[in-house]
């Protein structure tokens, strides 16, 4: 199935169109909402302010903010112009952010004064940014775009005169870059065009039952895909609502659900652990919470034990799915009815989904292999890097790197990573990188970072370290180290200081066993 919307500010025409007073974005921080009518007048705005300073078709905008509705606005403002939305991942350390801004080639950055001070430090080093513009207050930002003329040679709004995307902007136009880790190397630039986000917003909102009745939340952040596609996106494509939080919180999630009335939101597992750790009686007496409809949740498999206890203690179904940034958002959801199958991740959505061998051969159903996916949701490729797209799409399928197998009556299961990737709480950690900065430390001589079961976070980041003879170097001076160069959330939170490091007769690390001398 195909969509008749030549890029998604296309699709907010038409809702604008069909349902122009309905409320489409709900600001929670601030109490703002955003009629459908209301919420394109602020794009338009907000493209006028993109193309005063230049912006035009195939230019990356890098989006540094917290939750919240400038944010989404910020998106769409790129979509109209066909310029590629570039969220920063706001978690990053400096130089880290460097690298995702110069590998992207950022033209501009809308970004917001609490990442400002970043901004000013690293400038000297972004030669394409050309444009900080702090976005803050999209009405304050967009002051002078409101206006019918401006002085002094400055651009009126007539820049943008038609109110309109241009029609040159299609399906196979790029939308945004988002930067994914790998087991080697510098992160990737994955390219999402228009039809990508359109595709997987209209498999998901189908597959979900979601209609104009449906209230999302939107609590993970804005610099992932989840939350674009699952609470943003589909919403937008069912003609729907969105409610957007400036971050999770256990304590007031529940008043949120009520006073918003959700009906469903996006999660990962730690969130719910965090919920029945904070509400083990069930939901507080005097709110409404009958109208959730169900939990979602992804980025990594929720425990048997926390989805059963969750959906007991708050009469609330969890479904879960599956996906990657390079498949835009999902690919899989599991069926809350009688067919859901414990521990798998359900059931393609839209996309096709096999499992295949080395050589690319299909295996048979309950044999393991490696999990590749194909369909209108797929990514177009990586930023400047052919050597990445060709390997991805070996045989003309997207590679997951993930391990798995299909039972008899089409759920997959994903039982191991191909890569080494640890997902702590949601953020997709590359054990390489954390190597590659012990490796700096004079006293290191050897240094294996893997990921270790945490109730919590799902997987916690441990560090196995062999030290150069006759130096001398202790846990917490190691840890500092890290936190120096990385963002805290790939920091080890334990580092064992251990005299041999398990290889096999090839060098390849023998996690297993290091995994075995952490449970010791």
């Amino acid at each position: 199935m195909t969509d008749s919307y030549r890029n998604i500010y296309d699709l907010l025409q038409e809702r604008v169109a069909n349902t122009p007073q309905k409320p489409f974005l709900f600001s929670e921080a601030d109490g703002r909402q955003f009629t459908y009518v209301a919420f394109r007048a602020a794009v338009d705005r907000a493209a006028t302010l993109l193309a005063a300073n230049d912006i035009r078709k195939g230019d990356v905008v890098s989006l540094l903010m917290p939750n919240s509705a400038e944010y989404i606005i910020a998106y769409f403002a790129c979509w109209k112009l066909g310029a590629l939305a570039g969220p920063v991942n706001s978690l990053l350390k400096e130089h880290e952010i460097e690298f995702v801004m110069n590998n992207s080639e950022a033209k501009a950055i809308l970004v917001h004064s609490e990442f400002q001070p970043v901004i000013e430090n690293i400038k000297t080093k972004l030669p394409h940014l050309r444009s900080i513009i702090n976005f803050d207050d999209e009405a304050w930002a967009t002051r002078e775009c409101q206006k019918p003329e401006r002085q002094g040679g400055q651009l009126a709004t007539a820049a943008l005169p038609d109110g309109r995307a241009s029609d040159a902007i299609g399906p196979a136009d790029d939308a945004i870059i988002i930067y994914t880790s790998g087991t080697t190397g510098k992160p990737k630039g994955c390219l999402l065009t228009h039809g990508n986000l359109i595709a997987n917003a209209r498999q998901i909102s189908q597959w979900l039952n979601f209609t104009e009745n449906d209230r999302l939340l939107t609590i993970m952040p804005l610099f992932h895909m989840n939350a674009v596609s699952v609470t943003t996106m589909s919403a937008l494509y069912a003609g729907a609502s969105t409610v957007i939080s400036p971050k999770f919180s256990a304590k007031k999630f529940w008043n949120l659900v009520s006073d918003y009335q959700i009906t469903s939101f996006g999660s990962v597992a730690t969130m719910l652990s965090m919920l029945l750790n904070t509400y083990p009686d069930g939901v507080p007496s005097g709110l409404k919470t009958n109208q959730l409809r169900f939990a979602m949740c992804g980025s990594a498999p929720v425990p048997a034990e926390v989805m059963k206890k969750f959906e007991e203690t708050f009469n609330c179904p969890v479904i879960e799915g599956y996906g990657l940034s390079e498949s835009t958002c999902r690919s899989t959801f599991n069926p809350t009815d009688e067919r859901r199958r414990p521990g798998s991740c359900g059931l393609p959505i839209g996309n096709e989904m096999k499992v295949v061998d080395g050589d690319d051969n299909d295996v048979p159903d309950g044999e393991l292999g490696e999990i590749v996916l194909r369909g209108e949701n797929i990514l177009k490729g990586y930023f400047k890097n052919p050597e990445a797209t060709e390997k991805a799409f070996s045989g003309g399928w997207f590679h997951t790197g993930d391990v798995g197998y299909r039972d008899k009556d089409g759920f997959f299961f994903i039982v191991d990573r191909k890569s080494d990737m640890i997902i702590r709480g949601g953020e997709n950690i590359y054990p390489r990188e954390i190597d590659e900065v012990l490796y700096q430390h004079p006293a290191v001589a050897a240094a294996a970072t893997i990921g270790v079961p945490d109730e919590l976070y799902g997987e916690e980041v441990a560090a196995f370290i062999v030290l150069k003879e006759g130096k001398q170097a202790t846990e917490e001076e190691l840890i500092a180290h890290c936190q120096s160069e990385l963002a805290d959330y790939k920091c080890p939170k334990t580092i064992r200081i251990v005299e041999d490091i398990p290889k096999g007769p090839t060098g390849k690390l023998l996690k297993r066993e290091l995994a075995a001398q952490f449970a010791k």
